[in-house]
């Protein structure tokens, strides 16, 4: 109790120096809650809303996890800062008879009443903010109509207790080490970085680096496919961002001493000083750029990935159709003779054309049966096996797509059966079952190379694409004429292969950048505001060394250009660590499109990172500059004495 009535009365005196923590903390929890009140009404929406609502539902969790993960790392590193700036205060607790353990909890105490009253300020602004999301969301076409924010009150619970637990896991290292210095050691020591990097963040640094790796090492040995998931992509960019952060004292040195070289070139001693000072407090840089490399990190991992599956899907289907034509049949047409007309067909009709090669597939559902008797259901499609292997590319390992029977399937590797002849039992569209036989064996892929059959194991499919290829030595401009008054006779419509694959490629990509923006934006405006906010903290600790630069003759203007380069130069090198970051994610991914057979493209996100990165250096230049004229308002001689 003792304890926690000095926390009470040092926040009381000090509560000002706080406001950083605080102010990132609210921000962070309120983020946190607008995604999960999102959440909670998109899971509990009357008739479970179909596909669209599941899509909603996965977007808006991964923008929670992804906003939870980017709170707590910048708070986590701004109470750490916090702390870390306390240190004579700590010590001269020490020197007045405090011990090691009471240090540790006073500054526990401040922690969770500070954590507590940010956490329910933040409740309140994402409860205010949510319904806001919830329109944009319902502009946009990601939500239905009549989306309404929904009342229960976990999400609000649980944001504040991840509120409690971030600002707790933030100060418990911070304080630990403050505990372990004696009186004078803390007050020698208060305003050096020494002893940064301890034992245990090498272990937790190194430890995340190997587990990325392995994580990585592991994929591509044993499934490929996974890395291109949207929760692989999403999720282990955090375990890099997490241990670049921890070794960032490590790392950020040389990073400064490169980018500072022309700096210190350009000018006689400011250049250098900048360069030196953001290598000497490594705690104020890795705070700074803390906020950068979270923004950049993520958003190149997500837009790259995110462009290079969609540049792979188009070079995979571009591969694959062989087609010099793609015919889409009409709502009223059948791919076989139109009932009881007696007049030929679609398919029929385009197969009397001279020189014209079809391939008519259609979609259908299946359900595999796995040995523990779960039926797993997929999209399939339902084809001719001759047309089929005299239009299409498919990659096939195994087998033969021309050996496709009425008792045969074509599926891919990632189902497990990769000899010829296997039996697949499966669930036909209509619930019947039926044992197949593995005809043909698929390489795995991203787009449509999924399961085939024949019609006869398609109840109820109908035509929905049809393949024109022109046979070799046929005149193509008479077999386009043939197929577009064909095509008008029963109400079908005719594209080049060149049109049909670029008019199939928008919709997929608008969905997938709408995703990115959802689970980004809210979390890249909350690293501006926090980067504004530390720039201000970290700036506001500088008073004694500013005025010093005073006193030895430097002028106001050229004190505020020395902070304001010194920050630049550290925002700098969190976007290089932001890009490192984002090439390891994007590298693994291409080697995993190789390994699939995929052609990988070279995809750099280079205009979202640039956006984000110019972005932080445009709040950075009058974030410092403003923060650099407020603590120069003193006097020198006054702000040197304190």
């Amino acid at each position: 109790m003792r304890m926690m009535r000095i926390a009470l009365r040092s926040l009381r005196v000090r509560w000002v120096s706080l406001l950083g923590a605080f102010t990132a903390l609210a921000l962070g929890v309120a983020m946190t809650a607008v995604m999960l009140l999102g959440l909670a009404t998109a899971v509990s929406w009357p008739g479970g809303g179909g596909e669209a609502m599941v899509s909603l539902v996965a977007a808006l969790g991964t923008a929670g996890g992804v906003s939870a993960f980017v709170s707590a790392f910048v708070v986590a590193s701004t109470f750490a800062y916090t702390v870390a700036r306390r240190r004579r205060e700590l010590g001269l607790l020490r020197l007045a008879g405090a011990t090691r353990a009471q240090v540790r909890r006073a500054v526990l105490a401040e922690a969770l009443v500070v954590g507590a009253v940010a956490s329910a300020a933040g409740c309140v602004l994402g409860r205010l903010g949510a319904p806001a999301a919830v329109r944009w969301l319902t502009k946009v076409g990601m939500a239905p109509p009549g989306f309404t924010v929904d009342q229960r009150t976990w999400p609000l619970a649980a944001a504040f207790l991840t509120g409690l637990l971030v600002a707790l896991g933030g100060v418990l290292v911070a304080a630990r080490r403050a505990g372990r210095l004696g009186p004078l050691d803390a007050l020698r020591s208060a305003d050096l970085d020494t002893g940064v990097m301890t034992t245990g963040r090498w272990i937790w640094g190194l430890g995340l680096l190997a587990a990325a790796a392995g994580l990585i090492g592991s994929a591509l040995l044993t499934d490929p496919v996974d890395l291109l998931h949207r929760k692989t992509y999403t999720v282990r960019p955090m375990v890099l961002v997490s241990a670049c952060g921890l070794l960032a004292p490590v790392l950020t040195r040389p990073l400064l001493r490169l980018l500072g070289r022309l700096p210190a070139r350009l000018s006689r001693w400011s250049g250098r000083l900048m360069r030196e000072n953001a290598a000497a407090a490594v705690r104020r840089t890795g705070a700074i750029a803390a906020p950068v490399l979270v923004s950049v990190a993520l958003t190149g991992s997500l837009a790259g990935a995110v462009d290079t599956v969609s540049a792979s899907r188009t070079a995979e289907a571009r591969a694959r159709t062989g087609a010099d034509f793609v015919l889409t049949p009409g709502a009223d047409t059948s791919g076989t003779d139109t009932p009881g007309t007696g007049r030929p067909g679609l398919v029929e009709a385009l197969r009397a054309l001279p020189g014209a090669v079809v391939s008519p597939t259609g979609p259908t559902r299946l359900a595999l049966v796995e040995p523990d008797g779960n039926a797993v259901r997929s999209e399939a499609r339902t084809a001719d096996p001759a047309a089929l292997a005299g239009v299409a590319r498919l990659p096939v390992v195994a087998g033969s797509v021309a050996a496709l029977t009425d008792d045969g399937i074509m599926l891919p590797l990632e189902w497990g059966h990769r000899a010829v002849g296997d039996p697949v039992p499966v669930v036909l569209a209509d619930g019947r079952r039926a044992t197949l036989r593995v005809a043909a064996v698929l390489r795995d892929g991203l787009g449509d190379n999924g399961l085939y059959v024949t019609a006869a194991n398609a109840p109820g499919s109908r035509t929905d694409r049809i393949d024109v290829r022109s046979a070799p030595g046929s005149d193509r401009v008479s077999l386009e004429a043939g197929l577009r008054a064909t095509a008008a006779r029963f109400g079908a419509w005719v594209d080049t292969r060149e049109r049909w694959l670029s008019a199939t490629a928008p919709a997929n990509g608008r969905t997938a950048r709408l995703r990115i923006v959802l689970v980004l934006g809210l979390a890249l405006t909350y690293t501006g505001i926090a980067l504004v906010n530390i720039l201000a903290m970290a700036t506001a600790d500088r008073r004694r060394e500013l005025a010093l630069l005073r006193l030895t003759g430097a002028t106001r203007t050229q004190v505020v250009g020395l902070v304001t380069g010194e920050s630049l130069l550290v925002v700098a090198v969190g976007a290089l660590l932001g890009c490192a970051v984002a090439a390891v994610q994007l590298g693994a991914m291409n080697a995993a499109l190789a390994l699939l057979g995929s052609p990988p493209p070279l995809v750099l996100p280079w205009r979202p990172v640039a956006a984000v990165t110019v972005s932080c250096l445009l709040l950075t230049a009058p974030g410092a500059a403003l923060a650099a004229l407020r603590t120069l308002r003193p006097r020198p001689v006054d702000a040197a004495r304190g």
